[in-house]
């Protein structure tokens, strides 16, 4: 019976997947890929932007805070 079901869901898993490749060809695959790698990199790159520009801020908000505590003083 083990053997009858392991069979059955072998072939179940066969036939699926087979049908997906033959509904997309491999160049849609690879276009597919392109495009979800270009599309990460550029999140990836933007991503970087905003913590370089958070990191900036911070910067001047540091030098700032020197700055202003320093003029009340006199």
């Amino acid at each position: 019976m083990m053997r009858t079901i392991a069979g059955a869901l072998a072939a179940f898993a066969l036939v699926s997947f087979g049908v997906r490749a033959e509904e997309k060809p491999a160049a849609d695959a690879k276009a597919t890929e392109k495009k979800a790698d270009k599309k990460a990199e550029k999140k990836a790159e933007k991503k970087a932007e905003q913590k370089a520009e958070k990191k900036a801020e911070q910067k001047a908000e540091k030098a700032e805070a020197p700055a202003a505590a320093a003029a009340p003083a006199k």
